[in-house]
């Protein structure tokens, strides 16, 4: 099959047209059907690494300490997102601990690594990673699994509701969660479309500097 980069197929209608230069903030839209057709990414590439760098961070921190303290009578309780996991298999909700484990733990991790093992070369303009299409679908289709808010909004109606009953403190992870959240929403927005423009950026700086060391040679 012989590709056409200059090219470009609509998702809606697959009218093909022309690939056209867009300036900052522009976005062209097929006539036919009002599909996006492509955008300008602006600074998204160059800010893209920094924000899954301080997600991963954040995950870390979110994972390793206290979500929340409660004390009740004298007695105090605290508990990590593993220990609230092992605490619901322990209970008898096995299929409950492995959504609460799938979603908020295993699938937004995945997507963290993915993404820093995609542009970390990428940036360096060394080489594009074995599987790269394959690594951007798998990233593409964890997006709606990954339930890192739905989880955050659960904790905070319990805290809420327990505020009640017993005296509550929140831990450090309840807040790295939130800015997780943040920086999720703002890494899984960028689009993946740009993810290629940026492996034609490499191979393009990566040619340019094989040819320059040939000549120099």
């Amino acid at each position: 099959m012989k590709e056409i980069p200059e090219a470009i197929v609509c998702e809606g209608c697959d009218a093909v047209y022309g690939r056209a230069a867009l300036r900052e903030r522009e976005v062209a839209r097929c006539p036919v059907c009002g599909t996006e057709l492509e955008r300008h990414l602006g600074g998204q590439q160059a800010r893209i690494l920094p924000l899954a760098v301080a997600g991963l961070i954040m995950f870390c921190v979110a994972n390793l300490f206290p979500i929340v303290e409660i004390e009740l009578r004298g007695l105090r309780s605290q508990t990590t997102l593993a220990g609230a996991v092992v605490a619901l298999a322990g209970e008898g909700m096995s299929l409950v601990a492995l959504l609460v484990l799938a979603t908020t733990i295993l699938f937004p991790l995945l997507q963290l690594l993915i993404l820093l093992w995609l542009l970390v070369p990428l940036r360096r303009h060394e080489r594009i990673v074995a599987g790269f299409a394959w690594l951007v679908r798998t990233m593409q289709s964890l997006r709606p699994w990954g339930m890192i808010e739905v989880f955050l909004l659960g904790v905070l109606v319990a805290l809420v509701k327990l505020s009640s009953m017993a005296t509550v403190l929140p831990g450090p992870a309840l807040y790295a969660f939130m800015a997780l959240t943040v920086l999720l929403t703002a890494v899984l927005a960028f689009d993946p479309r740009g993810f290629w423009e940026m492996a034609e950026g490499a191979m393009g700086q990566a040619e340019a500097e094989a040819a320059g060391r040939e000549e120099a040679a």
